[in-house]
C-alpha cells in the first residue's frame, strides 16, 4: 500500500505546479546553508543505494507523520514551523535590500509570481498540519505585515481566522520571523522581541517570544528563531549562533525562575545541527530519546538526524536537520496537562514539496533556480510538533 501511495504521489506531484515553460528538475541547485542569495553546487556524486532507497524511506517517514499518536481525553494541537524562503511582496522598501524582489529586479518579481508563492506557502502549511489546521505557525523569511495579511487570507488558511505577531527587525534584506496563531484555540497573552547582539554595532535577527493561554488555562511559551547562517563557513559563523543561543537561554532561565514547570517550545531555522556548539553546548539540547526531564531541553526533530534520504534542508547533496522543534523536558511527562512525546516531532516531506534530479535524488523544491522562477515552495521543508492538552 505504501509503495502504491508513493507512485500515486510521484505522478500527482508532476502536475501540481501550474507554471509552464519552466526548466526541468535535472539537477539539484538548492543553495547554501541559508537562503540569502547564493546557489548550491550541483551534485556530482550519486550514492545508488541511497537513491534507490529514497522513495521508500520518504513514503515510510511521511506515513509516520500522517498517523500521529492519540490519547484519550486529550486534544491534539499541531504546531508548525516553516522557513518559507523569501516571502516578499512586490513593492520596493527603501529601507531594506529587497530590490531583487521587485518587478524591475533580478528576480523579475511580479504580482503573478507573488500570488503563486502565497498559494504555495499556504499549501505547505496545510500539508504540515496533516488534516487539521495548525494551531500555531512559526515563520521565517517573511518581509512585512502585508505578506502576513495576504498569507492568512489565502483560501486554504482563511477559515481558521489566524492572527499574526510580527515586527520589522534589523535584517538588511528585510526578512523577519513571525507567527500565526488560531484565536479559537488560544489567546495571546504577551509578546516580546529578544535582540541578538553580535557587537556594539551589529545585531542578528531578533527572536520572537510569544506567551499563549490555552483552553485549559495553562500557559504556553513559544520562541520563533532564525539564527545566523553558515554562509561564511561553519567555524567562522558559529560565534553568531552561540550569541543567539545565549540570548534565548537568558530569557528561558528567567522564565523558569518565574514559572515552575513552564511549557516551553523553541522552533525555527536554527542553521545548526544538534551536534554543533550553539545547541549542544550553550542550550545543552538533548536528542529526542534522551530527555533529562524538567529543566532540560529536548529536540524532537533530532530523530531524523543521520538519515541519508531526508531532513529539513539539503546542501551539497547532504540532508541535514537545521530546523528544530525543541521542548522543555518536563513536557514529555504524559500525566501533565500539556504534554508531548518523543515521537511527536515531524518533518513534512510530501512529494509535492520536493523536486527529483535525473539521477533520482530528492531536494526541497525551491522557488528559483538562479533568477529563473520554477513555481516552487522553499529550500526548507516545514516541520511540526504535536502537543496534547487536557
Amino acid at each position: 500500500m505504501k509503495a502504491y501511495r508513493f507512485l500515486i504521489q510521484l505522478s500527482v506531484c508532476a502536475t501540481l505546479c501550474s507554471c509552464t515553460d519552466l526548466p526541468q528538475d535535472n539537477a539539484n541547485t538548492a543553495k547554501t546553508t541559508d537562503n540569502e542569495g547564493a546557489e548550491e553546487p550541483t551534485e556530482e556524486v550519486v550514492d545508488i543505494k541511497v537513491c534507490k532507497g529514497a522513495g521508500k524511506a520518504i513514503t515510510d517517514l511521511q506515513s509516520d507523520t500522517d498517523n500521529p499518536e492519540s490519547f484519550s481525553g486529550a486534544e491534539r494541537l499541531r504546531i508548525v514551523s516553516y522557513n518559507c524562503e523569501n516571502l516578499y511582496d512586490t513593492a520596493d522598501d527603501p529601507n531594506t535590500n529587497d530590490d531583487e524582489f521587485t518587478p524591475e529586479g533580478e528576480k523579475n518579481w511580479t504580482k503573478s509570481k507573488y500570488k503563486t508563492k502565497l498559494i504555495n506557502v499556504a499549501k505547505a502549511i496545510k500539508a504540515a498540519g496533516n488534516g487539521t489546521m495548525p494551531a500555531i505557525v512559526g515563520l521565517a523569511e517573511v518581509e512585512n505585515k502585508t505578506v502576513l495579511n495576504d498569507l492568512r487570507n489565502q483560501d486554504v488558511l482563511k477559515a481558521e481566522g489566524y492572527r499574526y505577531v510580527h515586527k520589522d527587525g534589523p535584517d538588511k534584506r528585510g526578512i523577519d520571523v513571525a507567527l500565526l496563531y488560531s484565536t479559537s484555540r488560544m489567546k495571546l497573552a504577551s509578546q516580546k522581541w529578544i535582540p541578538v547582539r553580535l557587537s556594539s554595532k551589529s545585531r542578528a535577527r531578533d527572536i520572537l517570544y510569544a506567551k499563549f493561554q490555552l483552553k485549559n488555562n495553562e500557559m504556553l511559551h513559544v520562541f520563533v528563531n532564525h539564527w545566523p547562517s553558515m554562509r561564511e563557513g561553519e567555524a567562522v559563523s558559529e560565534d553568531k549562533r552561540v550569541a543567539a543561543a545565549k540570548a534565548v537561554l537568558h530569557t528561558i532561565d528567567s522564565l523558569r525562575k518565574a514559572e515552575d514547570g513552564a511549557n516551553i517550545v523553541l522552533m525555527g531555522d536554527f542553521n545548526s545541527t544538534l551536534s554543533q556548539a550553539a545547541l549542544a553546548n550553550v542550550l545543552k539540547v538533548k536528542q529526542y530519546n534522551k530527555s533529562e526531564g524538567k529543566g532540560s531541553l529536548c529536540d524532537l526533530t533530532s530523530r531524523y538526524d543521520g538519515n541519508d534520504n531526508i531532513g529539513s534542508h539539503k546542501y551539497g547533496g547532504k540532508w541535514d536537520v537545521l530546523d528544530h522543534m525543541i521542548v522543555e523536558g518536563g513536557m514529555l511527562n504524559k500525566n501533565a496537562n500539556v504534554f508531548t512525546t518523543p515521537y511527536s516531532g515531524h518533518i513534512c516531506h510530501e512529494l509535492f514539496l520536493l523536486s527529483q534530479s535525473s539521477k533520482g535524488y530528492y531536494s526541497p523544491k525551491r522557488g528559483f533556480k538562479g533568477n529563473t522562477w520554477t513555481c516552487g515552495y522553499s529550500d526548507h521543508l516545514p516541520i511540526s510538533l504535536d502537543l496534547y492538552i487536557r
